[in-house]
């Protein structure tokens, strides 16, 4: 035994470890004993203050919020821009829809003022195309008219393909009529109406020889129809003024695609 406890006392003055200088690699982290101490008292306290784990869960959540909500959160000035002259668009326009019910301000106008829209609807436009086209017996007088016509028609495939992609309501919640439908202008955006008006406006003054009067009330007349949209709460103010822009595009674009006497006698006989 005494040899036993010898050898022993021998090994430990050469085990390195023991020396003062090396004491702390035999001791246990003091990390790991803070963890375990404080995992302990957040178990002994969860069923006391379980709101405080459940403030701190969020503190978490809220310092790892993903880019998107970053950005949502601190917007660009241009998307500030864009939501300000949102609003004043959407404000403004409701202040304008004097018509769009019976109970509105202006509710016993609201009969006139559609009547005003239907003028620039598609349908009455090109029903009328087609009996003076019809009736027509001049070759200048069938160009143009059937240039017309296919400008009605690109109108509504083009306003009705924006929009679909669009999707925009009014203002109000007003329901589109049966024309509309036929027309396929269901959305707000762009005015269907204000497009026809304008195309037709600017179609008529390149193409027809007017007086100086009918030149200012034809343009009267294109920018009452798209005033009228608005005032019955079916368009914006800026559904009304897109609808004038494409409404000129489209009247470029049938200038490009004009058809010539030869071409219209041609459609016509086969027709």
């Amino acid at each position: 035994m005494p040899a036993s406890q010898s050898r022993a006392r021998a090994r430990e003055r050469n085990n390195v470890l023991t020396r003062p200088e090396f004491l702390s690699l035999n001791q246990p982290m003091k990390g790991n004993q803070e963890t375990r101490s404080s995992s302990r008292k957040q178990g002994s306290q969860s069923g006391l203050a379980p709101t405080q784990n459940e403030g701190t869960k969020e503190r978490r959540q809220s310092q790892q919020l993903p880019e998107e909500d970053c950005m949502q959160l601190n917007p660009s000035f241009k998307g500030i821009a864009f939501n300000s002259l949102l609003a004043i668009d959407i404000c403004m326009s409701k202040r304008l829809g004097v018509c769009a019910s019976s109970a509105s301000s202006w509710g016993s106008a609201r009969s006139m003022i559609t009547l005003i829209g239907i003028t620039g609807h598609g349908v009455p436009w090109i029903g009328g195309t087609l009996i003076c086209l019809v009736k027509s017996s001049t070759l200048a007088g069938q160009e143009v008219l059937l240039n017309l016509l296919l400008a009605l028609l690109l109108d509504i495939m083009i306003v009705a393909g924006l929009q679909k992609l669009a999707k925009r309501r009014g203002p109000y919640d007003v329901h589109p009529g049966l024309l509309d439908y036929l027309t396929m202008d269901i959305y707000a955006f762009p005015a269907g109406h204000a497009s026809r008006a304008a195309m037709v406006s600017k179609f008529f003054l390149n193409h027809l020889v007017l007086a100086i009067p009918l030149r200012i009330l034809l343009v009267l007349w294109a920018f009452c129809v798209g005033l009228s949209r608005i005032m019955i709460g079916r368009h914006h103010i800026t559904d009304v003024l897109s609808g004038f822009f494409f409404g000129y595009l489209q009247f470029r674009l049938v200038e490009l695609l004009w058809m010539s006497s030869n071409t219209c006698q041609m459609i016509i006989s086969i027709w």
